[in-house]
């Protein structure tokens, strides 16, 4: 069983480090958000996307670990009895997971502030702006994609 408590660790901490950088991203858009609106109220739409997308590295933290108890056939009544190598390969495989989205979730969230700044001094710049933040959005997709690859092709249980 210590193989597979490994294994599900290794899913709880991807999922809980992604939430924890969004949630941290999230909040320091959210901070500049404030500023921008208390100002233009009228920009709430694109202050709001703004303020929304380091949010998605949360849910690509759920995905990764949605995936990890799907590979370990968690979902059905049979439980699994890991090896140790193989709950530690399962937790290698969610590495990626952990660091990537935590990362990039709280940059894309310095991002996206600075871009609420661009778009508080010229408005008509928001298409700009919002391309800022969803260049740092590459590297957390990398970060997701790098662990499902791990997990279905380099873990074999």
């Amino acid at each position: 069983m210590l193989g597979l408590a490994i294994a599900i660790i290794g899913a709880a901490l991807g999922a809980g480090f992604a939430a924890a950088g969004s949630g941290k991203g999230v909040g320091i858009a959210g901070e500049a958000a404030a500023g921008v609106l208390a100002e233009k109220p009228d920009l709430f739409g694109t202050v709001l996307i703004l303020q929304a997308l380091p949010g998605t590295q949360g849910f690509y933290g759920f995905i990764g670990a949605f995936l990890i108890l799907m590979k370990l056939r968690l979902f059905g009544f049979n439980v699994p009895d890991l090896t140790l190598e193989e709950g530690l390969m399962v937790f290698a495989a969610s590495i990626p997971l952990m660091i990537g989205e935590y990362v990039s979730a709280i940059w894309q969230g310095r991002a996206s502030a600075a871009a609420l700044q661009m778009v508080a001094q010229k408005p008509q710049t928001s298409g700009q702006a919002i391309i800022i933040p969803a260049l740092v959005e590459t590297y957390a997709i990398l970060s997701l994609i790098t662990s499902i690859i791990l997990l279905f092709f380099g873990v074999k249980l």
